[in-house]
């Protein structure tokens, strides 16, 4: 299998729980563009939050990912079949799937192969759908202490791959029919420990912890429960979705 840097599977149960889902609304514009519904390929799952969204609207979901810990973390659905592979070698025929989706994830694929990939497996007039998001809005004083610990606490850590997520996807080569999409948001609905929790899971925050053998969360924990109130409070954060979508002729 194709070499992919794991940079999730040591916190794949984290993963699971404290990622936020994407918005119904992105599943049903998706679906409104399918040449059919009868199958869909989510690929770099994860822990299988696009999956899941997917099989509300395709009969059938191959959900596959390079990282078996992330597969065995993934919730079951009826309507998905997960896979481990990589984006760039799906076990999928050609022209056997509507939609190919890979939700934050396209910055750590080799692209040029991943397009070719897509086509292979898409029907003809079938849609690829890529996005990502960063950062999320709640109050300005609880963001500002969460964007010290994303640029100036654990902003070494970060992946070179990371930057083409902060650029946004919209400068990216996409060798398909551009379709313009809705502005979409996420939402979630969380108490101070599920957002530590979030924050763990960052690919920056594991690799900081690996390189200096101490938790970078202790150095905002303190700060951040001041600004946030009762732990157990809940308040609602949003991210805006950066999503690029295109059809195969």
């Amino acid at each position: 299998m194709t070499f992919f840097a794991d940079h999730f599977s040591g916190h794949a149960r984290d993963y699971a729980r404290y990622r936020p889902d994407y918005p119904q609304a992105l599943f049903e514009f998706l679906t409104s563009l399918a040449p059919e519904r009868a199958r869909a390929w989510d690929c770099a799952t994860g822990s299988g939050q696009a999956a899941l969204g997917l099989a509300g609207q395709f009969e059938s979901v191959v959900a596959t990912d390079a990282s078996l810990y992330q597969i065995s973390s993934a919730a079951p659905h009826r309507r998905v079949r997960y896979a481990v592979a990589t984006g760039e070698e799906a076990p999928l025929g050609d022209g056997s799937v509507a939609l190919v989706a890979a939700a934050q994830a396209l910055h750590w694929f080799d692209r040029a192969r991943f397009w070719e990939e897509a086509r292979r497996v898409l029907v003809p007039g079938g849609v690829v759908a890529v996005w990502s998001y960063h950062g999320f809005h709640i109050s300005p004083e609880i963001e500002a202490i969460v964007d010290r610990f994303y640029n100036d606490i654990v902003g070494p850590y970060w992946p070179p791959e990371r930057a083409i997520v902060e650029r946004g996807y919209g400068a990216l080569e996409f060798p398909f029919e551009r379709v313009k999409p809705p502005p979409l948001r996420m939402e979630k609905i969380w108490d101070l420990p599920a957002v530590i929790g979030y924050l763990r899971t960052w690919s920056a925050t594991q690799r900081y912890e690996a390189a200096l053998r101490r938790d970078p969360l202790a150095l905002i924990r303190e700060e951040l429960r001041a600004a946030w109130g009762p732990p157990r409070r809940h308040r609602t954060f949003r991210w805006d979705l950066d999503l690029l979508v295109g059809r195969r002729s």
